[in-house]
């Protein structure tokens, strides 16, 4: 059992979509199954690292505000209405919270590089939380198809990038968006997503493909183009299709994106390599 655990593909897929999938199911008509994003990611942690977060190195910090940003998710929810003002909030805090995790190692770059990372990291997270915010949290089929995306898209990324922990995390909300997508699908029955789910979904995926690039190889052009994942998930769909053929296709537009980012990934990688 022990070994089964240590599995890659158990830490990063099998176990999170299992525990994901659990709390889809059960919190669902609570409005709370936005969820199961964070517990797949709170399952990847648990099996490859722990949750100690002293000393707060980057990743840790990555690791906290992962699990800090459902709480704000259920707040934002339940206590507050959803406006395009308080998306643009939610971005300009997500880009300090960005910065306040990377700039201490940015800050030891030279000049022009730590502003060009600091810049594109920001940029992109910003942009991924402010527009999911607003377009995205109150379609569940697009959020969740926008969590697919960027998870696995931060991800492959990250393998290609040569880190193999941010690898884990990315692939791991890959798997909770997909057990939240999938109860939707079968029955064809919406659940909730709100800011309980993008929130955490695009910080953190944000937040890893930001690790990816300053503390392995993924260049910051795949970290811009990840961002775009999204924007993909806002294209049309049949109003009158089934929630699975919706899923199917709301998927697929955000994996072309998150392809396009793992072959601009891949080029550079071997660029790097030669």
């Amino acid at each position: 059992m022990r070994e089964l655990l240590h599995h890659p593909a158990v830490q990063a897929g099998v176990a999170p979509f299992v525990l994901a999938l659990i709390v889809a199911l059960a919190l669902g008509r609570a409005r709370l199954g936005g969820l199961a994003i964070v517990a797949a990611f709170a399952t990847a942690v648990y099996l490859i690292a722990d949750f100690n977060f002293s000393p707060l190195t980057v990743t840790r910090k990555i690791i906290l505000l992962g699990m800090a940003a459902p709480i704000v998710g259920i707040l934002a929810d339940f206590a507050f209405k959803p406006t395009r003002a308080g998306g643009v909030m939610l971005a300009l805090a997500s880009a300090a919270a960005t910065l306040w995790v990377f700039w201490p190692v940015l800050a030891q770059r030279e000049t022009a590089q730590a502003w060009l990372l600091a810049g594109t990291v920001t940029v992109a997270t910003a942009g991924m939380v402010g527009f999911s915010q607003i377009f995205l949290s109150e379609h569940p089929i697009r959020a969740g198809s926008a969590g697919l995306g960027l998870g696995l898209g931060a991800g492959i990324a990250s393998i290609l990038g040569g880190s193999a922990n941010y690898a884990t995390y990315g692939i791991a909300l890959g798997a909770g968006a997909g057990a939240f997508l999938l109860p939707q699908m079968l029955t064809g029955r919406k659940i909730a997503a709100g800011t309980t789910f993008v929130l955490p979904a695009t910080l953190t995926a944000g937040l890893i493909a930001a690790g990816a690039m300053v503390l392995a190889q993924v260049q910051w052009y795949s970290v811009l183009m990840l961002a775009l994942v999204p924007v993909a998930a806002r294209l049309p769909l049949p109003a009158k299709a089934a929630l699975w053929l919706q899923a199917v296709l709301a998927s697929l537009y955000t994996l072309i994106v998150a392809g396009l980012t793992c072959a601009i990934a891949w080029q550079l990688s071997r660029g790097t390599a030669g």
